[in-house]
């Protein structure tokens, strides 16, 4: 498969509404909410942020199907299977009126405040600021980009042609701050990692991915991954990227080995050119179902320990010994 790496600005959709597909490892061109041709009905939009220490994990959500939207956290220990809160208000017909910025790595800074939720990421160069709280619930958190790398995707559909989906992951940011729960705190420290998750597109109404994402240290250096298939017209462009000591490898399309029928049991994930062999024993299911309206979705997000290699561009093997990340099987409807 030859993947089409975009090298020059220019608009994500041309003046039809279409994508070109291809990836890249910066945010080089021009994402504009109005050059979408689709009804805004189909429009998703979200930033989705995750921080983990390798035991308790605290996910932070913002975003819209256009005609439900979402401001959610979600705190859990996957070591114990303790879901410690999940706080979520759901927001009806948000249209465009959250305001999601157009670029992920640009200055940014957007918030909810309604009805005792309270939610704010402002970016600032290589920091980001992440608050949010609501009833019993706060956490504050910093994270700092420690790659200037990250990865960025341009997908179509096969569906219809103003299909497509826009999307920049951004791994290896280091994370500090804290969360508390009914007077107790949980501290992001040494060892703490986040990740960002940020997505525009429009798409068919019925879809189907997989996902895994994990940033840790190995041989003392800060290495992270992103792979995903499924989702989209991967043809010209896979979601499959390893980081390592600030740079970026490529890596082609990658296998997701599991049994639907017991997600507890060991995943493996690996890739046609034996660049990637790891294996996930999973810990915790953080299974999530959301039916609201025309919504029907169904997540395993299992978390774990991946051990197995990585394989770089040079050809130096790493050797990924109980790295505390996770992969996740959707299915949706929205």
């Amino acid at each position: 498969m030859q993947e089409h790496h975009i090298t020059a600005s220019g608009p994500v959709l041309d003046t039809r509404g279409v994508i070109t597909p291809g990836w890249s490892e910066r945010s080089l061109c021009t994402y504009r909410r109005r050059d979408i041709k689709a009804s805004c009905f189909r429009i998703k939009e979200w930033d989705f942020y995750q921080v983990s220490d390798g035991e308790k994990c605290l996910q932070l959500t913002y975003g819209h199907a256009s005609y439900a939207g979402q401001v959610c956290a979600m705190l859990f220990n996957f070591r114990t299977g303790e879901m410690i809160a999940n706080i979520s208000r759901l927001l009806a017909f948000p249209f465009g009126s959250l305001h999601l910025p157009e670029n992920a790595e640009q200055d940014s800074d957007i918030s909810y405040d309604k009805g005792g939720f309270h939610l704010r990421f402002k970016v600032e160069g290589d920091t980001r600021y992440l608050s949010f709280s609501a009833q019993g619930f706060e956490a504050n958190i910093t994270l700092e980009r420690k790659n200037p790398y990250s990865l960025v995707i341009h997908i179509p559909f096969d569906e219809y042609k103003e299909a497509f989906y826009y999307n920049h992951k951004i791994n290896c940011m280091t994370a500090r701050g804290r969360a508390c729960y009914n007077g107790k705190e949980y501290t992001f420290g040494d060892d703490s990692f986040g990740l960002l998750d940020w997505g525009r597109g429009v798409w068919p109404f019925h879809n189907e991915w997989y996902w895994s994402n994990g940033t840790g240290t190995v041989g003392g250096k800060i290495f992270g991954f992103n792979l995903g298939t499924g989702f989209g017209n991967t043809s010209k462009a896979t979601e499959n990227m390893l980081f390592y000591d600030g740079g970026f490898h490529k890596i082609g399309h990658v296998h997701f080995e599991l049994d639907k029928s017991a997600y507890h049991k060991p995943w493996r994930l690996h890739d046609d050119e034996g660049r990637l062999d790891l294996t996930l024993t999973p810990s915790y299911d953080r299974t999530t179902t959301t039916k609201v309206l025309f919504i029907d979705n169904c997540c395993h997000q299992m978390f774990g320990g991946f051990s197995g290699k990585a394989v770089l561009d040079d050809g130096t093997v790493l050797k990924i010994d109980d790295l505390q990340a996770f992969a996740e099987h959707a299915v949706n409807n929205w």
